[in-house]
């Protein structure tokens, strides 16, 4: 027989051999791999599935390999691309070895003695191309999800910075962006590099995962923002990401509770941003708590509600005495010796009140920015109470 025929006869015969083979193949996955005994019916039929294309497509092979990527790539096309996601790529690797042990032992033994060196070389060349195949199938399956969280990631912190809620479970509708944390949360905001906004997401995230921190980010007209999950100290984990943001300010909104107040804390940190211009000499980052004076000025009907609640309503309920000293202190721009003489009392008894003023509303008279602050909370309260 020409060398010609004996080709074509082997070739028959391991396209005859090839369920058999890729069979033997599963059972052998099934014996060695514990990870594969563990999948569900159907994912088992995938492999089973590829296993066989793999075979089908080392026939074309040996019949004329002219069109590698298509050969290579049919064996994947067998299986949804769903496998890509239920089978990692070192899983992947481990059937295409078992298979390919499966293979060495049965095919050389289908040809002639002359033929069995060619098969055996022919089937390490093709092992070969098919692990470029199912890297090519991982990598494209990689971007495509990356491109999917990216338009994700964007399309979340849209609706946060438009005041959207997180309601129902919001784990299971973070889930796909990688959300794992039940804890607090909080929200950095300030403006977004205008040359490497994607290199600075990639960082918010590589930072994040290095703190063992969950995050999403977004850039949205201009403003980074950035909302952290499983944090303690708000300010403390929002000095890690300062490199991400372009020069400026940035604001960290309040400590929530949970992801479910992702929105207030996003737009609490948005109304700090656009407040801070009116504190000179703000520090980087700096709360956006510590803005409420200047929000309250700016609009911010919360701000304002949060002044005259943890200020003015605490002093006013411990009684005439503190407020009528506050603002007396205010009035003589913070002279002790100028509000004791008015108040005909000792300095002493005044700085008693001042301190006192300072452990019922957390804000200290005794400092500038907290000599501001109460002036401030001290109006609204005020208008408020007229209205």
């Amino acid at each position: 027989m020409s060398a010609d025929g004996t080709r074509e006869q082997t070739v028959r015969l391991v396209e005859q051999a090839s369920g058999r083979i890729a069979t033997l193949a599963v059972a052998r996955m099934d014996e060695r791999l514990a990870w594969f005994r563990t999948l569900p019916p159907d994912q088992r039929s995938w492999v089973s599935l590829v296993a066989q294309a793999g075979i089908a497509s080392f026939v074309e092979w040996l019949r004329g390999p002219d069109d590698v990527l298509r050969l290579t790539g049919e064996v994947f096309a067998a299986a949804p691309r769903a496998m890509a996601r239920s089978v990692s790529l070192q899983q992947t690797v481990e059937l295409i070895r078992e298979t390919i042990d499966v293979a060495e032992v049965e095919l050389p033994g289908l040809a002639d003695a002359d033929e069995r060196p060619k098969i055996r070389e022919d089937l390490l060349r093709f092992s070969r191309e098919i692990a470029f195949a199912a890297a090519r199938v991982y990598a494209k399956a990689a971007e495509s999800r990356g491109q999917w969280d990216a338009r994700l990631e964007a399309l979340v912190i849209d609706g946060l910075v438009r005041g959207a809620s997180i309601s129902g479970d919001p784990l299971s509708q973070l889930a796909a962006l990688g959300w794992r944390s039940t804890g607090p949360v909080t929200a950095l905001v300030g403006t977004a590099s205008e040359s490497n906004t994607e290199d600075a997401l990639t960082a918010v995230h590589t930072t994040a995962r290095g703190l063992g921190l969950d995050a999403i980010a977004g850039v949205y007209g201009g403003r980074l923002v950035i909302v952290l999950g499983n944090i303690g100290d708000p300010l403390g984990a929002a000095a890690h990401f300062i490199g991400a943001f372009a020069d400026g300010a940035v604001v960290v909104g309040p400590r929530a509770e949970d992801v479910s107040e992702a929105s207030a804390v996003t737009r609490a940190a948005l109304a700090g941003l656009r407040a801070v211009p009116g504190w000179v000499g703000a520090p980087r980052p700096v709360s956006s708590e510590a803005l409420l004076p200047e929000r309250a000025l700016d609009g911010d009907l919360e701000a304002r509600q949060q002044l005259v609640d943890h200020i003015y309503v605490p002093l006013a309920k411990s009684g005439d005495v503190l407020l009528d000293t506050l603002t007396t202190f205010l009035s003589t721009g913070g002279a002790l010796e100028s509000t004791a003489r008015a108040m005909f009392v000792h300095a002493n008894t005044v700085r008693y009140r001042l301190r006192r003023i300072a452990e019922v509303c957390g804000e200290s008279p005794m400092e500038p920015r907290g000599m501001y602050t109460l002036q401030i909370a001290l109006t609204f309260g005020r208008l408020g109470d007229l209205s």
